[in-house]
């Protein structure tokens, strides 16, 4: 029998094994999930809504254990695992609110007289592939939408993290839901895409990487599957020479080190144009300076450690070869002597196109600073990047922000003198090597859903 592994990231030992699936468990579980869907498409939205407020009280009434949980399995600071539950929770309770009127049916007249009537009906079994750094958020997002929808939800979540996932699983059916109509899957990459074309699942929703995303995105395709894909980013925020300098300078530690810098939607390159370059590259190198890492449940730390030892090592090797091909590094960039998978806050300087740290994404708390001769300039170095997914400006002139981000930043997502993650009534994904579809804001409810036309006509 094959076992699935859990590691404590802070010091590198083993936390519990968990029995693999067999494929012919795999495929009874998608079939129940199945059977599941088949009464829950018909329980009115209302009621759907009801289960998903009874969810969203569950996450709270269960923070303490959860946050525990999620700290252990992948590292984050303690903190922020409860701030996660709680926008898990918030989300809950946002789309039981406005879940219903979001999928009312629309009534329309007709050109040539009589009646049409678009209904938005669930499709199926939606199946979730979801990474290990937000181990309850990246299920909530996807999961909470699609039941809202009627759709039968299961998840592949990342085996680090693998007991967040089924006490998950169990603390929807204690909130109510139908037993089975969310279900974990516990397998493997290749019997995942065994699961992608399991004639019951009828659409598939990825977060990970764009090499991940190209992989399910043609395994969906081949078998003509809709996806969501919700891919890395190399984030630009940019420095205006009218910033707040504090203000810019303090947000832009906070979303570079967020989430121990393991966030997609994280600050990542920092560009800065000249008049003010100097200035924010003795502060921020400061502030980094000062992030000090240490155990997550430690409320004196900054950081906790990376999520596994392989992720650090990528990560490393992204910073030697960003070196080796001219960048500089002003703070951090060596691995510590300790036990546990850390890494310092590390700041790179003279970072150009052809190196890691301007081409790729640095998934940990790397932070590439460039120099841009004026806000064009700025602009240009922004969206010179294969990625598009979220990104920030810092201005005192708003107007002008607000152009630049609506006009000009080719990106899903544009925060305006702030770092920001999700927010439940917003629109939350990407473009070019990023993704495509949206969750959250009345979008992620109507993903899987078929748009079906009832015309009448004589009426």
């Amino acid at each position: 029998m094959k076992m699935m592994k859990t590691i404590n990231p802070s010091t590198g030992d083993p936390i519990k094994e968990y029995p693999q699936m067999t494929s012919k468990q795999a495929s009874d579980a998608i079939q129940r999930c199945h059977e599941a869907f088949l009464k829950w498409r018909h329980t009115p939205a209302k009621e759907r809504a009801e289960k998903i407020k009874a969810i969203g009280k569950a996450l709270r009434d269960n923070k303490d254990e959860l946050s525990e949980l999620m700290t252990t399995e992948m590292g984050k600071l303690l903190k922020q695992s409860g701030q996660e539950v709680e926008l898990c929770a918030g989300i809950c309770d946002h789309t039981a609110e406005t879940g219903p009127e979001e999928l009312k049916d629309e009534e329309r007249e007709l050109p040539d007289g009589g009646k049409g009537i678009i209904t938005y009906s669930p499709i199926g079994v939606i199946y979730g592939i979801q990474p290990w750094n937000f181990p309850v958020y990246q299920v909530i997002r996807y999961a909470i939408a699609n039941l809202m929808a009627g759709n039968g939800v299961l998840l592949k979540h990342a085996e680090s993290v693998t007991g967040t996932g089924l006490f998950l699983e169990k603390l929807f059916t204690e909130a109510g839901l139908p037993e089975h109509l969310f279900t974990v899957l516990l397998i493997d990459h290749d019997q995942s895409d065994a699961v992608i074309e399991n004639d019951l699942v009828r659409g598939v929703t990825l977060t990970g990487s764009a090499g991940a995303g190209t992989h399910i995105g043609k395994v969906a395709g081949e078998k003509l599957k809709k996806t969501v894909l919700e891919l890395g980013s190399n984030d630009a925020y940019i420095v205006l020479d009218d910033a707040d300098m504090d203000k810019a300078i303090k947000q832009c530690v906070v979303g570079r080190v967020y989430n121990n810098g393991e966030t997609c939607v994280a600050a990542k390159r920092f560009i800065v144009v000249d008049e003010v370059y100097d200035d924010f590259k003795e502060g921020f190198v400061k502030r980094m300076q000062g992030v000090n890492h240490g155990d997550p449940t430690d409320s004196d730390s900054r950081m906790g450690p990376m999520a596994r030892e392989d992720l650090r090592k990528t990560l490393h090797e992204q910073v030697e070869k960003s070196v080796d091909k001219g960048a500089k590094i002003l703070c951090g960039g060596k691995i510590p002597e300790r036990k546990g998978f850390y890494y310092p806050a590390t700041v790179l300087e003279n970072v150009e196109p052809g190196q890691p740290a301007y081409d790729d994404e640095l998934f940990g708390p790397v932070a590439s600073l460039i120099r841009a001769k004026d806000t064009e300039d700025a602009m240009r170095i922004a969206n010179d990047s294969r990625f598009g997914l979220g990104g920030a400006i810092f201005s005192k002139n708003i107007e002008k922000a607000k152009e630049l981000a609506q006009k000009h930043f080719d990106t899903g997502m544009v925060f305006i003198n702030g770092f920001g993650l999700a927010q439940p009534n917003m629109p939350f994904g990407g473009v070019k090597d990023s993704g495509y579809g949206r969750e959250h804001g009345g979008f992620g409810v109507k993903e899987f859903v078929n748009a079906k036309s009832v015309m009448i006509m004589d009426s």
